[in-house]
């Protein structure tokens, strides 16, 4: 039974994949910062640095308004097929439950829409 609206879903929803790639990204940026096989390493930590900047400063616009809200996401459980959700916004609760391939394949969007956002305001510091 679907107890938020389509909007209170919408943020908690985009909130939760964003961290998730927040997190994703920190992991690559910390692989090659550490990667020895990488022969020019700036273009790619600039990349990822910006697109991490980019990503935390919009979970906090959507932290301010997930407060205004009271809207909370949760993880319940996890599986290695799904995993569950809890949204709580206003007293109303709903579980949710995802395909752990779905979750993969949002938090790839995103970063594919932040990598889309961060590659046009990186300037060469050779030209």
């Amino acid at each position: 039974m679907c107890y938020l609206t389509d909007s209170e879903y919408a943020l908690g929803s985009r909130f939760l994949f964003l961290s998730m790639a927040i997190i994703v990204i920190q992991n690559d940026l910390a692989s090659f910062e550490k990667g020895n096989d990488i022969k020019i390493k700036e273009p790619y930590t600039a990349l990822l640095t910006t697109m991490e900047n980019r990503a935390i400063a919009e979970r906090q616009q959507l932290k301010k308004y997930m407060r205004k809200q009271r809207l909370h996401v949760t993880r319940l459980e996890k599986t290695e097929t799904f995993s569950s959700y809890l949204y709580v916004c206003n007293g109303r609760e709903e579980q949710r439950n995802y395909f752990n391939p779905t979750i993969r394949t949002k938090v790839a969007s995103i970063i594919y829409e932040l990598m889309h956002q961060a590659l046009p305001t990186i300037k060469s510091p050779y030209k």
